[in-house]
């Protein structure tokens, strides 16, 4: 499992059809996430972990020290979007089209992305997602920029 995990001042998706916006969030972690054939639950579990303590957000001082754990515990909201994203499985080894054969067939993804959402909750975070099998825009504003890739 990948995520792509973006700081944001906002972020929000609309689906491209309807124009609905169907998440949307302020300050926080915008992060896309990516499943391939063998992850598993446990993988979604580990991979929320990461996302809810990693160290990105800023600090008084202006560091980036504080995490989403961090941000619930002191000022009540922590944000994220979850994306869910095959093509951060795409393959560009060869050729100049990607290949998709890595990105987990959406049986297999979406009841892991909604895993990764579902124990996000459970730690105390707000959490916007999109709708599955949608084309969708995602509008963000990266706070920095601080884009990080993290793997389990």
């Amino acid at each position: 499992m990948r995520a792509l995990v973006q700081r944001v001042t906002r972020a929000r998706v609309v689906v491209l059809d309807t124009e609905e916006v169907v998440g949307e969030i302020g300050p926080g972690l915008c992060v896309l996430v990516g499943v391939t054939h063998d992850d598993t639950p446990h993988d979604a579990e580990r991979m929320a972990d990461k996302i809810w303590f990693l160290r990105v957000l800023d600090d008084a001082e202006e560091a980036m020290n504080r995490s989403l754990a961090d941000v619930a515990r002191d000022d009540g909201r922590a944000e994220a979007l979850i994306v869910s994203q095959f093509t951060l499985y795409g393959n560009t080894d060869k050729g100049r089209r990607p290949s998709w054969i890595d990105a987990a067939r959406p049986e297999h993804a979406e009841p892991l992305v909604d895993a990764v959402v579902a124990r996000l909750r459970a730690l105390g975070a707000t959490v916007a997602t999109v709708r599955f099998r949608t084309e969708m825009h995602v509008e963000l504003v990266n706070d920095g920029p601080v884009t990080l890739m993290l793997e389990v």
